[in-house]
């Protein structure tokens, strides 16, 4: 049963936010809009069938290679240096392998030596999962690799590194592929689409996303996923597992991902199995997360003068996402720049999440953000598109609503949805609780050693499923965004700047004007630090000596 912390001051301001939110009730479904493959059947893309796949050959190869469960996802190592791989095989080995060269021939191949761990039943076959981490990786240089599956040589594949002082990524949202289930098409007969033909839809579009956003900014050197790569949760059900891992296959068959290492957080579809930790060899896992769900942990990793902290937002215990981020900086304290990446949106304008669960981690996440100078975080969650102004923790002690975060792992609410939306008191006092911020900075288009934290939502890289904006923007919010159709953002990094633009996948076009955020020492502060200095030494060397 909830309990009201009933001080008589809060009692009227609860009474008053009842009265200005009675009769307004939020919907939680998705909109009607998605993005059909079928209606643009000339369309080309490169895919694993051809270098120029149209929609009727795609369907025709779509059974093949939704059961090629045995792709290789590249993942960024612990540092630039590294690169971690990760690939089911039908067969159990000792050691998994890598090998590493700097030609296509395979020359004077390096060998790198992994694990091979029971993983995945599909359809009563036991999958195995391999991973393994290969170094000595030098900036701007082209190297080739090959992995070795169920005992051959696969085809050697080119990976190309970036420089470190100088790097971009592009961030991509909630590619959930197998999410456009709900909807209908003439291929479909006017029925529900269903988990295969909605994969089937979904991962064309994704490798339509990914190629076009590598022809539009060739200069991408990873990718970054704030989860839900998949749509089905698979909750270690025979079925639903089969499912789950057909639509995985969909995901990883872009053609781009055997050459771009993907770092991908853990979203509320991917974090009911065991196959996303089977699937991702992740750097630098937390495994002292004390409730981890079954998709496994957070984790970190280092990108030039960048750290990347990854939390599993699914688990409600903010205690380990303050211990994983606590231990990153610990272990990279020179990191200038401080990246978390989460799946759910604490702080973005979707009508289905910004305004209800999508902020239940609020009250406790923005304090720690703050207490260890993060810089940005990057969430999804909202499949529509937002960016904040430089926000910060009001400092107040807040609601936690514990009853709502025990045994719910961050995917399974219904209780707290269902008050939410039928109870206006409780409503209105949930969000008067995560009124738990202040804007510190609302400077646009460049701002220099700002105060606070900035906050970026991706809307969907597929177009599987959009949400509706809420009607009125929230005061945090700079921008936002909702034109039905896919996005990325590309993000660029240098030693004093990180810069975000965003664009339409159909156009190639800004759909947000450019934010950048510059850290750089104040030239007359530290002039008039080192001329306080000097004098100092010189008064005390005159106090001594004379």
């Amino acid at each position: 049963m909830f309990h009201f912390r009933k001080t008589k001051k809060q009692m009227i301001a609860l009474c008053l936010s009842a009265a200005l939110s009675a009769g307004s009730l939020t919907a939680y479904a998705a909109t009607e809009y998605w993005n059909d493959a079928s209606t643009k059947p000339m369309v080309e893309t490169k895919t694993p069938i051809s270098d120029n796949t149209n929609w009727e050959q795609w369907k025709a190869g779509w059974d093949n290679l939704k059961t090629n469960y045995e792709q290789v996802a590249l993942t960024p190592g612990a540092d630039f240096s590294k690169l971690n791989f990760g690939w089911y095989s039908k067969e159990k080995t000792d050691k998994a392998m890598v090998r590493i060269a700097d030609n296509k021939d395979m020359k004077n191949a390096k060998e790198f030596k992994g694990t091979c761990t029971e993983g995945t039943v599909i359809n009563g076959v036991q999958y195995y999962s391999n991973k393994v981490t290969a170094d000595g990786f030098k900036p701007n240089s082209t190297y080739y690799y090959q992995v070795k599956l169920n005992g051959e040589w696969q085809q050697a594949q080119e990976y190309k590194t970036g420089d470190p002082d100088n790097f971009s990524f592009m961030f991509v949202g909630d590619p959930q592929i197998g999410s456009s289930y709900k909807q209908k098409n003439a291929e479909s007969n006017g029925k529900k689409l269903g988990n295969d033909l909605a994969a089937r839809n979904d991962s064309y579009n994704w490798n339509v996303t990914l190629n076009k956003a590598m022809e539009q900014h060739p200069e991408i050197d990873f990718l970054v996923s704030p989860g839900d790569q998949v749509s089905v949760k698979g909750n270690e059900d025979a079925k639903d597992l089969k499912e789950q891992e057909d639509q995985y296959s969909g995901y990883l068959s872009a053609s781009v991902l055997r050459n771009l290492p993907q770092a991908v957080a853990i979203g509320n579809h991917d974090c009911s199995s065991a196959s996303y930790q089977n699937h991702f060899n992740n750097p630098n896992p937390f495994l002292e997360e004390s409730t981890p769900t079954p998709a496994g942990n957070g984790y970190f990793y280092s990108y030039g003068n960048a750290l990347f902290i990854v939390i599993n937002a699914n688990n409600y215990n903010a205690a380990d996402h303050k211990a994983l981020i606590e231990k990153a900086i610990k272990e990279n304290p020179n990191a200038k720049w401080r990246i978390v990446v989460m799946h759910q949106d604490i702080y973005g304008s979707g009508l289905d999440h910004s305004d209800s669960d999508g902020i239940i981690l609020r009250t406790q996440l923005t304090p720690i953000f703050d207490a260890n100078d993060i810089d940005v975080v990057l969430q999804g969650h909202d499949h529509s598109y937002a960016r904040t102004y430089q926000l910060t923790s009001d400092g107040q002690a807040h609601d936690e609503f514990l009853e709502y975060k025990q045994d719910q792992g961050g995917f399974n609410h219904d209780n707290f949805d269902e008050r939410f939306e039928k109870d206006g008191v409780f409503r209105a006092y949930y969000k008067s609780q995560n009124l738990c911020y202040n804007i510190a900075d609302k400077s646009q288009g460049t701002v220099v050693n700002p105060e606070g934290v900035f906050y970026l939502t991706s809307n969907s890289a597929t177009g599987s499923k959009f949400y509706n904006l809420i009607p009125e923007q929230q005061d945090y919010v700079a921008a936002r965004s909702q034109n039905w159709r896919p996005s990325y953002s590309v993000i660029n990094i240098t030693k004093d700047s990180f810069t975000v633009n965003t664009y339409d996948v159909e156009t190639g076009e800004a759909i947000d004007s450019s934010y950048t955020i510059v850290k750089k020492v104040n030239d007359d502060l530290y002039k008039s630090e080192r001329i306080f200095l000097i004098t100092f030494i010189l008064q005390l060397f005159l106090y001594i000596f004379i």
